[in-house]
């Protein structure tokens, strides 16, 4: 039961369901999962461990959301990730990850030229996906899960795709990694993907609020 709940809660977080400055109620959620509270509090308990939600003792739980520091931290680490992951996979060969790069590329370009916003976040999210599942490395995988659930990069994507031009560059910048992997030159390919991370934030960050502060706002359940 436990499980059930920490696995909905947190696609809910991640996915943006959940809107900004209710906090989540213990009894409304056990009621809508049909437990009682306790499995409803510990399963809070390791959502907060993930820094997806915030306990305040006597005040209640929260959703937390990224200050914009909290997102530069975050971002420099997956910049690390992902340019780490870009270098294994360039070492690997043509691994199966490899034909479904390509073909999420074609499917990228595909929604850049009819402006579909929305599919090309999704293809964006899984382009990251393929590269890291592609690095064949368990650990960096493990840590690379832990840092988008506390992104909630579901969320930030389209922030970020909302700049004017960014879907077409962030596309471009996809199919050059692609290229150095297919080169086996592993130094340019994690060069090349760290600059694209950097790319993407300085463009998720130019559409956030100015007046984001320092600390994680909370974010209201829909729930109750």
């Amino acid at each position: 039961m436990q499980a059930r709940v920490i696995a909905e809660m947190r696609r809910r977080i991640i996915k943006g369901d959940i809107e900004p400055e209710t906090p989540l109620s213990e009894l409304a959620l056990a009621e809508e999962f049909g437990v009682s509270r306790t499995p409803v509090r510990e399963a809070l308990k390791q959502l907060q461990t993930e820094g997806l939600v915030e306990i305040r003792p006597r005040v209640g739980t929260f959703v937390t959301t990224p200050s914009r520091r909290e997102i530069t931290e975050l971002f420099e680490m997956k910049e690390l990730l992902e340019g780490a992951a870009a270098r294994l996979l360039a070492q690997r060969g043509r691994v199966p990850e490899i034909d479904l790069l390509e073909r999420n590329l074609r499917e990228a370009d595909a929604a850049v030229e009819r402006d579909d916003r929305g599919r090309y976040a999704e293809l964006v999210q899984e382009f990251h996906d393929l590269l890291i599942a592609g690095a064949d490395n368990s650990k960096l995988g493990a840590h690379y899960r832990i840092l988008m659930n506390q992104l909630a990069y579901s969320r930030l994507i389209n922030t970020s795709l909302s700049q004017p031009g960014r879907a077409l560059q962030s596309d471009r910048e996809h199919h050059r990694v692609l290229e150095l992997i297919l080169e086996k030159d592993g130094d340019s390919a994690e060069r090349v993907m760290r600059e694209h991370v950097r790319a993407s934030r300085s463009a998720l960050l130019a559409g956030l609020p100015v007046n984001r502060d320092s600390q994680a706002r909370p974010v209201r359940s829909q729930d109750g």
